[in-house]
């Protein structure tokens, strides 16, 4: 414990602040939130949060009171640093269900002439949070972390004293998102009509629930099923690397080629013959990696291809990597106009985009783009460093429609997932395509994979 906080502090004065937070984030549940707090305030202030810092400063000067831990966590959970806030938001949890230590005796009232006045009330800085707020701060924290089976706990702890929006509209979202389907249904069930803005939310767990009961995942390893559960989207592929060593079908890091674009594009047309659909055109995205790859498919599905208009029905709209889009045509593709399909190569899971599309080739959690630099392999098998590849979108489309579309090699332990296979599970989704607002998803689900810190 120790060890790891003067890590962290070395980390720190060395001019490392963020492999100091790294640190702290992964030994966060280890070290007393007092202590570290001392230091996320010399963080803070240097990344100029003064909010954080004033808050981790109280912290560590009044260390065991839950105000401050609360606003402790509060403000670390706003920053982004959700796993320095767990600790803190359970130590206060637990503070504010201890009963309250007893009251020092009154002292005899003055009367007469020497009766003393009252002194003037002075406002309690120190006021102490209710129980709900604390639990809510807390869940928040545990998702922010994608620790869904704790949060879970923590609300099934406390339901006696929870309302149904947003708390046990979070039981329901966090049971999904744990792979506890027949327990987020019976609380779905049994809530009360949603107002306001739980409107949205109550909806969107609705139709994973309608997707899980037509279309059960198989298990927790099931990326294609529970990725169409939780964004009502198709995966196409799945790695071929370290499937049995943590990465379920997920790619940590990919340096993608040619290939595996084509591929890509042919699994699409896969899904659109199994489903009947053509669309009547290619919308194309304004950068140069989704022009290009938007180009191609409009060749391969002999259809035109047009720069993209919000609202335009019956087109495919293609992207190689949304996050790498213009987040303005990203925005207006949110709610689909009709017949409206949104292709993705590349979709990140560890940073899911503003939307979510219709089909996604692949998840990965870095993947490099052909026509970017990086690592290549030559002629004679060996890695080399590759600059940039200026070519043109069109020039791109060409590369791309001249490669092979066959699947990449692995390791053999990824499950078969031929075109057999995704045809199979595609003419079993019969709600594709998703209905309503197609929002970003934010956790990876019940499926976990292994990723970079």
């Amino acid at each position: 414990m120790a060890t790891e906080l003067s890590e962290a502090r070395k980390l720190f004065e060395s001019g490392d602040s963020q492999g100091s937070m790294r640190v702290l984030r992964s030994a966060a549940d280890r070290l007393p939130p007092a202590e570290t707090a001392a230091l996320v305030a010399e963080l803070a202030r240097g990344a100029g949060f003064e909010n954080l810092a004033e808050a981790s400063t109280a912290l560590a000067a009044g260390p065991g009171q839950a105000d401050r831990l609360y606003a402790y966590g509060y403000a670390c959970v706003e920053r982004g640093i959700d796993a320095v806030a767990v600790p803190a938001l359970r130590e206060a949890l637990r503070l504010v269900q201890a009963p309250p230590a007893p009251a020092p005796p009154t002292p005899a009232a003055r009367t007469g002439l020497f009766r003393r006045k009252p002194k003037e009330q002075k406002e309690q800085s120190g006021r102490q949070p209710g129980l709900r707020k604390v639990l809510l701060e807390l869940v928040s924290a545990l998702e922010g972390c994608e620790r869904h089976t704790e949060a879970l706990a923590v609300l099934r702890e406390h339901d006696a004293r929870l309302g149904d929006w947003p708390d046990r509209y979070l039981t329901v979202y966090n049971a999904l998102m744990a792979g506890r389907i027949s327990l987020a249904r019976e609380v779905y069930e049994a809530l009360s009509a949603s107002e306001g803005v739980w409107v949205g939310p109550g909806q969107r767990v609705g139709r994973m629930l309608e997707r899980a009961a037509a279309l059960p995942p198989a298990d927790d390893r099931d990326l294609r099923g529970w990725h169409h559960v939780l964004t009502g989207g198709l995966l196409t592929t799945l790695s071929p690397h370290g499937y049995d060593q943590g990465m379920t079908g997920r790619w940590a890091y990919l340096q993608d080629d040619f290939d595996q674009c084509r591929h890509g594009l042919e699994r699409l047309c896969t899904v659109l013959a199994a489903t009947g659909r053509k669309p009547a055109s290619v919308a194309l995205l304004t950068d140069r990696g989704s022009r290009a790859l938007g180009l191609a498919a409009a060749q391969l599905l002999g259809v035109p291809a047009a720069p993209f208009r919000p609202g335009q029905p019956d087109v495919l709209v293609v992207a190689y990597d949304l996050n790498e889009c213009d987040p303005a045509e990203v925005a207006q593709l949110r709610e689909r106009a009709e017949g409206q399909l949104l292709f993705e190569h590349a979709t990140c899971w560890t940073d899911p985009p503003a939307v979510t599309a219709d089909v996604s080739t692949l998840l990965g959690q870095i993947v490099n783009a052909p026509w970017e630099p990086g690592l290549q392999f030559g002629e004679d098998g060996e890695p080399e460093e590759a600059g940039p590849d200026r070519r043109s979108a069109e020039e791109l489309a060409e590369a791309i429609l001249a490669a092979a579309p066959t699947a990449p090699e692995g390791d053999g332990q990824t499950p078969p997932d031929g075109d057999d296979v995704l045809t199979a599970f595609v003419t079993r989704a019969t709600g594709w395509p998703a209905a309503g607002p197609r929002d970003r998803i934010g956790s990876a689900g019940p499926v976990r994979s292994s990723r970079f810190a």
